[in-house]
């Protein structure tokens, strides 16, 4: 509800009114720019790396370790987003499913997107701080990582793969901040990742597929041609093989690979939604990759919660 005398000081003065309404609409593109209206990268960033810290704890966290990294994960993938836009505002407005970003009409110049970049990055650099040595190692080719990743597809027809990469780098370095160490291992899981995401962000690309033919953009869905399906299942196959290896090496067992089975089956769903390439059901099958991620951690942690 309203408060009246809130109500009354904005009627009186139509300026404050104005300028009040102008900092709720600029508030609300740069969320748009940070893409906090649609939190699927924060999960895709989320679930990874709880695999990591959940199995460098083999449980329940510490909790400034996990607070630390669920604050990272938000303002990471935010600050992503706004250099991801800055990279691509010539591409955005000639592609229909982005041409309302901020960005691509206007709403928020180049210099501002940098800036929050910036400023996001710096935040999450702050909070590292707090991690000890090897992690705050880490966070700088995480940072390049997550800077360079959006002009990668300008480079090469496989972006999705160094999305992986900056997406799993959460891994190794939640793993570090619990650990201390990094074990061989656990880049069983940061290479499972890599396959992940190659699979779900060409579900992603295909929506993308004849726009990015017409302005230049390479994915992987362009790539992969016809094929396409073929080469996601085989990344989602890659993805599972690569995490049941990781779990077992780490001595997980019957309620891990029962996760892992969910997955497979959230896997199987996936496939059926982009039977015929339609972009809004590839939409949704990209979109569902929020519980494949989501079932391999309750494998995880139930694993350890009933020992």
């Amino acid at each position: 509800m309203s408060n009246p005398l809130h109500c009354a000081v904005l009627t009186a003065n139509p300026d404050l009114a104005m300028t009040a309404a102008l900092i709720k609409q600029r508030l609300y593109e740069y969320i748009l720019l940070t893409r906090l209206d649609r939190p699927i990268g924060i999960y895709l960033v989320l679930w990874p790396m709880l695999w990591g810290l959940w199995i460098a704890a083999e449980g329940w966290p510490d909790p400034l370790v996990l607070v630390v990294f669920l604050l990272g994960t938000v303002l990471m993938r935010s600050a992503g987003c706004a250099i991801n836009d800055f990279a691509d505002r010539e591409f955005d407005p000639h592609v229909s499913r982005t041409e309302q970003r901020p960005l691509a009409r206007g709403a928020i110049k180049p210099i501002e997107a940098v800036g929050v970049f910036v400023v996001l990055s710096l935040i999450s650099l702050a909070l590292v701080l707090a991690m000890n040595r090897l992690t705050i190692l880490l966070a700088i080719p995480g940072a390049f990582l997550a800077a360079s990743y959006p002009f990668m597809k300008r480079i090469t027809h496989l972006p999705q793969a160094y999305l992986g990469v900056a997406f799993g780098w959460a891994i190794p370095m939640a793993y570090a901040a619990q650990a201390g160490e990094l074990p061989p291992n656990i880049w069983l899981f940061f290479v499972a990742n890599i396959f992940w995401a190659l699979a779900y962000d060409t579900m992603y690309a295909i929506c993308d597929r004849e726009d990015d033919l017409k302005i230049g953009v390479k994915s992987a869905a362009i790539l992969m041609g016809r094929f396409d399906r073929l080469g996601i299942g085989l990344m989602q196959l890659l993805t599972l093989a690569l995490l049941a290896a990781g779990g077992l090496s780490f001595g997980l067992g019957v309620p891990f690979l029962l996760g892992l089975l969910a997955a497979a089956c959230f896997g199987l769903y996936q496939q059926y939604l982009i039977r015929d390439r339609d972009p809004k059901l590839s939409f949704r099958a990209f979109l569902n990759n929020h519980y494949f991620g989501m079932a391999v951690f309750l494998g995880i942690a139930i694993d350890y919660w009933v020992r």
